[in-house]
């Protein structure tokens, strides 16, 4: 998928093709029925395709029939379905594969693969997901092995889903089933989370990782084929369907995956397939993606704001996971992994063996204190830094803020002032930007020049960290330190960071966690109060975190407008609001984020983590102009609550 507008381009094609020519003469191919993915131009269409070859030939080309084309993917913007169903037509080769072959056409087409002792059937990522997927009807007409290669992407919760899928795929009709999954980031928002499988009658018997750094993993299982066969006798339904199917077409193929003297080779049993808790799957994803994202990029590490808060500090938590990843798979032999480390650091005789000493040189965190900062945030951010092993910064932003603030008073001669001293709300929130903006200003120049100051080559890539659910509310300023690189929890709730911050304290000794987790959210942007801060962000939203998730979840999963999440909260929160109290909140809710969605169009790449993100690249197309005040559908919402 990653390749989005590129498969415009003949190149991709072409190039596309000299790959799989290397792949049909490589000798690491021989005598193995392979099964690769690329994109087949056929009589001027283009189609997402398998390649199916064994020994330099090439069996058949099949095309996919059910395309993704929601959420994150557009599959249906540069392919077109198969849609000539048990059809197959001829394939003229390329002269670079004809080479290679000796064949000048091909299968291609909707079609099955008929070996001497087995039938193998191809399906294609979304095709398992859909409601008439078809190994359905492949299963039916006797085919026992189903191979499918996917793209699918790591969301929180949804690992078990997948796995699922599969075993129930062949616990109604039997059947082998091999999933193999992309890992890594593409390039993009999406960090595709592996979780490799191979399923034999509804139960798992082989279970690759969800989260690791090797570039390719392996997956092997032994099985029966008559256990296949006596599983399928005794379904009574699945045998009257399958005497009334429609026939496959069936290329044959002279070559059998099993021998004569195989009896006695053991085969493999279930295993209970082993889920991740969502902390896990926070402290796991996004590090890998962090991983990936620096070491393609070819900078030297990153630079982070840590604040003192929760958000920021599980950015620090995430990167510090990163370093625990990178140890671990050097310590298993991961040359890949040595080497870009290495690069990264400059240093070709270095090996990373303690997570603290490489943060140390791969991560720097800056604490920027300003005349509304306490000195608690301060001591919490110096802590964590010690504790995680960062090169830690803190520097006081008065000066800048003042020079601005002074820039302003010279050319209109008036000074803003805090409400605190009397001043308006705009001016208030004027003053709170602008100390804001300066922090992302200095960020990207101490990313820049950090590590020149201490003689090291490179640059730092910035973090941001504002949570899923501020990115929702808009409760950010344009262009401050949410404005960086990347963003690693951009996808993730403050419910679920929370409860990561937990993990962190138990499973990585993190105690100056404890603090932070204790101390209510605060963005420290107004004047303190006898030292201590006055301001907090559920306040100033108007809205608690927990709330937020909720509207979230609403108005992207369940698809609800104003007046649909009225009606759904009257009944959820019946307990505890009137429905006059319900449509309050949902207005407020409503207003701000159409007030704010602007923000959207600048906000920084993000781990994609959640189904409700407000990511407004490609996932959540919205507009960004609203009418903010909703007149109609707050009417219908009034009318609903006068009647009630």
């Amino acid at each position: 998928y990653g390749c989005s507008d590129h498969y415009y381009e003949s190149d991709t094609l072409l190039h596309s093709f000299q790959v799989l020519a290397k792949l049909l003469e490589s000798p690491a191919t021989q005598d193995i029925i392979c099964d690769v993915g690329m994109p087949v131009l056929h009589r001027n269409v283009r189609y997402n395709c398998r390649v199916i070859f064994l020994n330099k030939k090439i069996l058949l080309i099949r095309p996919k029939i059910s395309l993704a084309n929601t959420g994150n993917y557009r599959e249906l913007r540069w392919f077109t379905p198969w849609s000539k169903a048990r059809q197959v037509e001829e394939y003229f080769l390329p002269r670079i594969i004809q080479e290679v072959t000796e064949q000048e056409t091909v299968p291609f087409g909707d079609a099955v693969l008929a070996t001497r002792d087995t039938c193998l059937g191809a399906e294609i990522c979304e095709e398992l997901w859909a409601p008439n997927s078809p190994h359905i009807e492949m299963g039916l007409d006797g085919v026992e092995i189903f191979t499918n290669s996917s793209g699918s992407h790591h969301v929180l919760r949804k690992a078990h889903t997948r796995v699922d899928l599969v075993n129930s795929a062949t616990a109604k009709n039997g059947g082998i089933y091999i999933l193999a999954n992309q890992k890594g980031c593409d390039g993009d928002r999406l960090y595709y989370d592996g979780c490799a499988m191979i399923s034999l009658n509804g139960e798992t018997i082989a279970q690759g990782s969800q989260f690791s750094l090797d570039d390719v993993e392996v997956l092997v299982a032994t099985v029966d084929l008559e256990d296949v066969r006596s599983y399928r006798a005794e379904i009574s339904s699945r045998n009257l369907a399958a005497s009334k199917v429609n026939p496959y077409p069936r290329v044959k193929v002279n070559f059998a995956l099993s021998c004569s003297d195989d009896v006695a080779v053991p085969t493999c049993m279930p295993i209970q397939w082993r889920h991740h808790s969502p902390e896990e799957e926070i402290s796991l994803g996004p590090a890998c993606w962090l991983w990936d994202y620096l070491r393609r990029s070819k900078q030297a590490g990153f630079l982070l704001p840590l604040s003192g808060g929760i958000d920021s500090s599980a950015t620090a938590c995430i990167v510090y996971s990163m370093c625990h990843q990178v140890c671990l798979a050097v310590r298993n032999g991961n040359a890949d992994v040595l080497a870009d480390a290495r690069r990264i650091v400059n240093d070709e005789t270095y090996v990373p063996e303690e997570p603290r000493e490489l943060c140390k040189r791969v991560f720097t965190t800056c604490y920027m204190a300003s005349e509304n900062s306490s000195q608690d945030t301060c001591n919490r951010a110096k802590l964590l830094a010690e504790q995680i092993g960062s090169y830690h910064i803190n520097l006081n932003i008065d000066v800048a803020v003042k020079a601005v603030v002074g820039v302003f008073s010279m050319v209109t001669g008036r000074t803003p002032h805090f409400s605190a001293y009397g001043g308006s709300s705009r001016e208030n929130l004027a003053l709170q930007n602008v100390q804001a903006r300066i922090r992302m200003v200095l960020a990207y120049m101490f990313a820049q020049l950090t590590l020149w100051t201490r003689g090291i080559p490179g640059g730092l890539l910035v973090l941001g960290s504002a949570n899923v659910d501020e990115s929702l509310r808009g409760y950010l300023t344009k262009y401050d330190c949410s404005s960086a690189d990347i963003n690693p929890i951009g996808g993730i709730s403050k419910t679920d960071l929370k409860n990561f911050i937990q993990y962190c304290i138990e499973n990585f000794q993190l105690t100056a966690l404890r603090s932070i987790m204790s101390a209510p959210p605060t963005a420290e942007l107004e004047p303190l109060v006898d030292g201590q801060v006055a301001q907090t962000d559920e306040v100033d939203m108007g809205m608690t975190y927990a709330e937020l998730s909720i509207y979230g979840k609403l108005r992207k999963i369940a698809k609800a407008g104003p007046y649909s999440m009225f009606c759904k909260l009257i009944n959820m929160w019946k307990e505890v609001c009137t429905p006059r109290e319900v449509a309050s909140k949902v207005k407020h809710f409503f207003r701000t984020y159409s007030m704010n969605r602007h923000k959207m169009t600048t906000l920084t790449p993000s781990y994609h983590a959640e189904n409700y993100s407000p990511d407004d690249n490609r996932f959540d197309l919205r507009p960004f102009l609203y009418n903010t005040t909703w007149s109609w559908q707050f009417r219908c919402i009034d009318q609903q609550v006068n009647a009630l």
